[in-house]
């Protein structure tokens, strides 16, 4: 296991036990949250080295590698996916028509491939070799392992996206440092997580699926992540809410806590999650965040 002595965020060495939360996904391990005690980011410590953090995500049940239709639940995120793929494409085309695109955890493609079909120049990163497979055989994109990355050139890209990544990511200030490598002088980043300070994360605790620990690293908030990137000369000009997020988190982390999931309770609580969003602005269950230079 490793143990990081120094917070991600602040580099402060002073932190605190936050929350015990247990894998619920492939190995039934028991992993500990702790809360930095200058600055309050909150990330998964110890954790399983680098080389070993590929075997946690070893389950037909973590969508995003296997693109699985099995259960209620993965039907539904399969249904939802095709309408948030063209408001994303609709995202990036707000600043861009067209031009290179990188999008690092590119999964199995699907985003991507929404991309090249609108003309746009595709790159992915995916560092999992099933779905980096996946992807070029289904769609025929250019996918390439993660230690592609620093091989890219310098400034060559107009858009970056990670979309529920950057909490995978084990070096963290090492990823953000090339991102900012990457991205054109007028680009934009564009990047989801979830939001630990949302509703439905108080709601389940330590029940809640997007801790989703050890795949979840770190546990951001929005001013974890205008924090963190100010740190290495970007800007969080824009916050834009995920409101489907609330409903397929709180179903799955029903689930968790009842072992059923439970349609009219976790689509209330996501319901009440989406409305506390709505009054306070930085409080969805996951949010984009737009960033440039």
């Amino acid at each position: 296991m490793q143990n990081l002595t120094n917070c991600p965020v602040c580099n402060s060495t002073a932190f605190i036990p936050f929350m015990k939360c247990k894998d619920n996904t492939v190995s039934r391990e028991t992993f500990q949250i702790v809360k930095c005690n200058s600055c309050g980011f909150k990330f998964t410590n110890p954790r399983p080295e680098p080389s070993e953090l590929g075997r946690y995500y070893k389950s037909e049940e973590y969508v995003s590698h296997s693109n699985t239709k099995k259960g209620f639940i993965n039907s539904t995120y399969q249904s939802v996916r095709k309408y948030t793929l063209l408001k994303k494409l609709q995202l990036i085309s707000k600043y861009y028509k067209t031009g290179r695109i990188l999008d690092i955890g590119c999964g199995t493609g699907e985003f991507l491939n929404t991309c090249k079909s609108a003309k746009w120049e595709t790159i992915g990163i995916e560092p999992d070799d099933d779905a980096r497979n996946m992807a070029i055989k289904n769609y025929g994109l250019d996918v390439r392992g993660e230690a592609e990355l620093k091989n890219l050139h310098d400034e060559s890209f107009h858009i970056i996206t990670m979309w529920h990544v950057l909490e995978h990511v084990p070096n963290l200030n090492e990823r953000i440092e090339e991102l900012r490598r990457l991205i054109k002088p007028t680009g934009i980043i564009i990047i989801a997580v979830p939001n630990c300070n949302s509703l439905d994360a108080k709601i389940y605790k330590e029940n809640w699926a997007a801790y989703d620990v050890p795949r979840h690293l770190y546990h951001f908030t929005p001013a974890d992540m205008e924090t963190l990137f100010r740190k290495h000369g970007l800007k969080v000009f824009s916050i834009l809410p995920m409101i489907f997020d609330s409903f397929y988190v709180s179903m799955l982390s029903e689930k968790i806590k009842t072992g059923k999931t439970n349609i009219i309770r976790s689509t209330w609580n996501g319901l009440r999650s989406n409305l506390s969003a709505l009054k306070s602005g930085r409080t969805s269950s996951s949010q984009i965040y737009l960033i440039r230079k």
